[in-house]
């Protein structure tokens, strides 16, 4: 059944003052009217109620909120006539030149960050519009954080001489480590244990980091073990017994020393990064799109929204989705917490523009296919049907056909807008225990459905008395379209497959990768599949002519460390495969043609990104969406755009 309803309007509750800047920046919030609003007001979106970030269930930083008659009820923006640029020389105590430091600029409200690296001799170069008070912060590896309060950005501010000093207390050292450094200490010998832990307890989140890595007694992690099952993760006994117990012994609180090597790469001169914070607490924000009229939509995934967020003066609004009468959680609604959608009822998970300019939203939890028109803010909703479990990642084909990954019940989905047509398409179960799953997940969840909130699901399932763990599931999850055949190509991450189907005669073939944990996939133009391996730390590349992988080792900071690359995308002109990996809060650049890699430092620690997409101007953008959202240094989930340097281009 399809259904067509309007949004509804959010008031969010106008906050005091915003203290909270990254770090402790006073600001006075004035009330009135800014030219930002003004314009913005006149735009399509008049009727909308904006606020600078987005925040549900948590009251920090709410500010620049105004109602549909256009009063400021708590104006903070900062307005961008007066551009300035931020220019100086990052050095070390000793006199020492600073190179790829990171140089922030961080706007009084919180809501917008933007960032430059130093070259080869200190020097930065930050071009920014904002114009009012801000915090500017340095950070290098190996070195404390400095920062300054600016009262006003000027126009033609003075050059900036900013000194480092190095950290030297032990608990400083490792306490400024990424988590990657940190996840290095567990070791595991039982290399299938070692899998399902990197498969399942890195899943959406890092581990290693400071709220995860906080002292635990081996029965406190058996306990967080089993409320990550609740969210969705499957152990085995013998691996739950096994991972807690290397995890209290690993992260037991003393300091580690830093065995990193961090060499400057020039490509990275002139990089500049802008951050915009979406949400906060209580929000899951998953993947994001560039909309027809430049804006980006992301779906929040516990909250039935769609955030619009207009980078150039850092605003979002919200479009809830209405519940259509659909019980909590939707078909998970036995489910105490599934998947982190904790207030959802359809959960959506990815969005894709479509070819008419619409948004289109795969809803996770109720197996629908959402539909939004950003003309007039309306939802449709396409009940999928099939027995669908869980979709997942969707791509349009050359013909305005919409094809998407379902995760749970293995199965591809195609999507007509035209017609409304819908089509489910069974894939190999490529074993017993994962035909099991498929024979019987949609009876599972009914009956867990019978008591809402407890979890039946998992006294039903099959993954610990069989001693499969993660692996009852396929998980068809990341998935493409071929630029030449027009055929469909997914990712099995649990299977450690990759598939092909053919739409003119509904063949399937699959082969293994060399690499466990497939992920989210992408063609080149020229019909290479780059491929991004989760659980073996590696990119890899997919010849379909010959059939044939090529591995690339993703660049560590320490031997001994490893990458979870989530997902990539290929720039369409020129042909770099851009990579989210989220242990060492990096993104990754890799040349083809040289095979060469560059690594992009993020200014947030912990930096969990999601989907890629590219924007006109050649930047690069992801969502940063580590869950829980507490984890993340500001605590903050943001859109994230990176714009590479004109001697990387």
């Amino acid at each position: 059944m399809d259904i067509a309803c309007s949004t509804e309007k959010v008031h969010p509750k106008a906050g005091a003052a915003s203290s909270h800047v990254r770090g402790s920046l006073e600001l006075i919030c004035v009330k009135g009217r800014s030219a930002t609003h003004d314009l913005h007001q006149k735009g399509r979106h008049s009727a909308r109620h904006h606020w600078s970030v987005l925040n549900p269930g948590d009251s920090r930083r709410k500010t620049a909120m105004t109602n549909a008659n256009g009063l400021t009820l708590a104006l903070c923006l900062l307005s961008t006539a007066h551009a300035a640029d931020i220019r100086g020389t990052v050095t070390s105590v000793d006199g020492d030149s600073v190179a790829g430091a990171i140089v922030s600029l961080t706007r009084a409200d919180g809501v917008l960050r933007q960032s430059v690296y130093s070259d080869a001799s200190g020097r930065f170069l930050l071009g920014t519009g904002q114009s009012g008070a801000a915090r500017l912060s340095v950070r290098a590896p190996g070195f404390a954080d400095e920062s300054r309060d600016i009262a006003a950005v000027s126009a033609n501010p003075r050059p900036l001489s900013i000194t480092l000093a190095r950290l030297s207390k032990p608990a400083q050292v490792s306490d400024a480590l990424p988590a990657s450094a940190h996840a290095a200490r567990v070791h595991l010998e039982d290399e299938r244990i070692r899998q399902g832990y990197r498969s399942q307890c890195f899943y959406c989140h890092q581990l290693g980091n400071a709220w995860t890595r906080r002292p635990r007694t081996e029965t406190q992690w058996r306990e967080t073990i089993d409320r990550m099952e609740r969210y969705g993760a499957l152990l085995t006994w013998p691996a739950r017994r096994q991972v807690a117990a290397a995890l209290a012994a690993s992260f037991d609180g003393r300091p580690i020393p830093d065995r990193q090597t961090h060499v400057y790469d020039p490509a990275t001169a002139g990089t500049t990064l802008t951050e915009v914070a979406v949400a906060g607490n209580g929000a899951f924000v998953h993947d994001v799109e560039l909309g027809d009229d430049g804006l980006f939509y992301s779906v929040d995934m516990a909250n039935d929204r769609v955030y619009v967020t207009d980078l150039a003066t850092a605003q979002s609004t919200a479009l809830p989705m209405p519940d259509n009468g659909l019980p909590l959680h939707g078909d998970f609604a036995g489910a105490s917490a599934p998947v982190a959608a904790f207030h959802a009822h359809h959960g959506p998970h990815s969005i894709v523009r479509g070819p008419d300019g619409r948004l289109y939203t795969t809803n996770s939890m109720s197996a629908e296919i959402g539909v939004l028109d950003p003309a007039t803010e309306r939802y449709s909703f396409h009940n999928v049907g099939g027995g669908a479990v869980y979709p997942h990642t969707l791509r349009f084909d050359r013909y305005g056909v919409l094809w998407f990954s379902i995760a749970l019940s293995n199965q591809l989905g195609r999507f007509d807008p035209r017609t409304g047509a819908m089509q489910v398409i069974d894939l190999p179960a490529g074993g017993f225990w994962q035909g099991l799953t498929d024979a019987t997940l949609t009876g599972v969840l009914k009956i867990a459905s019978l008591l809402p909130g407890k979890d039946l699901q998992l006294l039903l399932s099959h993954h610990k008395w069989s001693g499969q763990g993660h692996r009852i599931f396929n998980l068809p999850y990341g998935l493409d379209i071929h630029p030449v055949d027009g055929s469909v190509w997914y990712a099995k991450l649990y299977a450690d497959k990759i598939g092909r189907y053919d739409p003119k005669t509904g063949a399937i073939s699959e082969w293994d990768t060399p690499l466990p944990g497939p992920r989210r996939m992408r063609f080149a133009p020229d019909g290479t599949l780059w491929i991004p391996a989760f659980g073996g730390s590696g990119l890899l590349k997919f010849e379909p002519d010959t059939q044939q992988f090529t591995r690339h080792p993703m660049p560590v900071l320490a031997p001994d460390e490893f990458e979870t690359p989530y997902a990539l995308n290929v720039h369409p002109q020129t042909g770099d495969v851009w990579i989210t990996s989220n242990q060492s809060d990096r993104m990754f650049r890799f040349t083809p043609a040289s095979a060469r890699w560059t690594a992009y430092p993020m200014p947030t620690r912990t930096t969990y990104m999601r989907d890629i997409v590219f924007t006109a101007d050649g930047s690069v953008c992801s969502t940063n969406s580590n869950l829980p959202p507490m984890a993340i240094e500001d605590q903050m989930q943001s859109i994230v755009c990176l714009r590479p340097g004109e001697t990387s281009q």
